[in-house]
């Protein structure tokens, strides 16, 4: 009786270890289901329980993987030399690299920690322009002056505000993240070079004045042919003379843009006509004309001067690179604006062959003088000395005047095409608008 009571519950518990191990093949069957979805290639025919000690290792490795390349990644991020952070859906701050700790002075927060980006810095350029990035989800690019705060009064006074320039990029669920750039230092020594340069040409002015006295003398006492080297010698001291004077009025209008500025009521149309005929002597040689459409009595609210010196500067160009015979037209109207005063819009065009595609974006530079830009066979023979400024100071009392200019290459002349805007149109303007 007591051997037949072990076998039963022999039986039973054998029975039921059985029935342990079906339930636990149904649960792993369903537990791999879905890599049993793979292709026929990379199915192997193995008991269940190294089946999925196997997949668990590939699992862990792959995370391994991944873990090491965001670690990578991160530790790049951190050595770069542009500054980098990233906000979430809130703009809470969730992390950033030593270089952006070091521009927005973020000294309070340390890795791990969640806050909001507006409580540790207090930049609302930069606040806005993730949220334009997130509205918008797209790219975007922004310059700004960045005033750091500080809790430390004594640390305050020397910090120095920063010239920022930001690129920011939509991400994944809501997130935002931002390149920051440091450009104070570059400003800084531009500065240091501006400063040097203007130096140099104050004191180039005072030797350039003797030595200009001498060749007048000179040209006094000497008879042909020997006075005609004199002569040479006095268009190139004239030329550094205009070059040094050239200098320093573009160094003072960009240290302060709008200085001097003697704004009154000017009438467009009677400046440029006035301008063209200082410069109709020059265009004569080449047989050239002049035509002008747009409003009879177009006022607006100017430095006439400086204006003057705009125009005088452009058409002096547009005569020196337009082919013989041909005409340079200026062309003037009204632009349709939201704000009050509305915008005045010139457009000089001239028949040369225009600007190189890779002279464009610079020919408002100093100094830039492009090597196949604005010349042409017939101009061969025509000694065409410039400084290289000219354009920029055009540029620079444009702005002065809160307006902006454009160079391009006409598409019906194939010649030089400069288009100026300028603000305060004053409103005794005729309004006829001419194309």
């Amino acid at each position: 009786m007591l051997l037949l009571g072990f076998l039963l519950g022999l039986t039973v518990g054998i029975g039921f270890w059985i029935w342990q191990q079906v339930q636990l093949n149904r649960y792993l069957e369903r537990l791999l289901q879905p890599l049993n979805s793979r292709p026929s290639k990379m199915k192997v025919a193995l008991p269940l329980l190294p089946r999925l000690r196997r997949e668990i290792a590939t699992l862990k490795q792959q995370r391994q993987d991944l873990q090491q390349s965001l670690q990578t990644h991160q530790d790049l991020l951190d050595y770069a030399p542009v500054g980098y952070l990233q906000v979430d859906e809130e703009n809470q701050l969730l992390w950033c690299n030593q270089q952006a700790r070091t521009i927005l002075y973020l000294q309070r927060w340390q890795p791990g920690q969640v806050r909001l980006l507006l409580e540790l810095v207090r930049s609302y350029e930069l606040d806005q322009l993730i949220e334009q990035t997130r509205d918008r989800q797209k790219a975007q690019t922004k310059e700004w002056v960045f005033h750091p705060s500080c809790d430390n009064a004594a640390e305050l006074l020397t910090i120095k505000s920063l010239m920022l320039r930001a690129s920011s990029l939509p991400l994944p669920d809501g997130q935002v993240g931002v390149f920051l750039e440091n450009r104070q230092p570059l400003l800084d020594m531009n500065q240091v070079r501006e400063r040097s340069f203007s130096d140099l040409a104050h004191e180039l002015r005072t030797p350039l004045t003797s030595i200009r006295l001498v060749v007048e003398t000179l040209q006094n006492r000497l008879e042909p042919p020997l006075n005609r080297w004199v002569d040479r010698l006095m268009q190139e001291v004239d030329r550094l003379v205009n070059l040094v004077q050239s200098w320093l009025e573009l160094t003072q209008m960009e240290a302060n843009p709008t200085m001097q500025l003697q704004a009154e009521a000017v009438e467009l149309r009677s400046l440029i006509t006035s301008v063209w005929e200082t410069l109709e002597p020059l265009a004569q040689r080449q047989h050239l004309s002049f035509a002008y459409s747009g409003p009879e009595n177009l006022w607006i609210k100017a430095d006439p001067a400086r204006l003057y010196q705009v125009f005088l500067n452009l058409l002096d160009n547009s005569i020196k690179y337009s082919s013989p015979a041909t005409s340079i037209h200026i062309q003037a109207k009204i632009s349709p604006s939201n704000h009050e005063p509305p915008i005045i819009e010139v457009n000089l065009i001239d028949a040369g062959e225009g600007f190189a595609d890779e002279d464009l974006p610079h020919v408002f530079e100093r100094f830039y003088r492009g090597d196949k830009a604005r010349t042409h066979s017939a101009l061969k023979d025509h000694n065409i000395v410039g400084n290289g400024l000219g354009l920029a100071i055009v540029r620079q009392i444009i702005l002065a005047h809160g307006g902006s200019i454009k160079a391009m290459n006409h598409p019906e002349t194939g010649g030089a095409w400069i288009q100026l805007q300028i603000p305060e149109v004053m409103a005794n303007s005729s309004c006829q608008d001419y194309s």
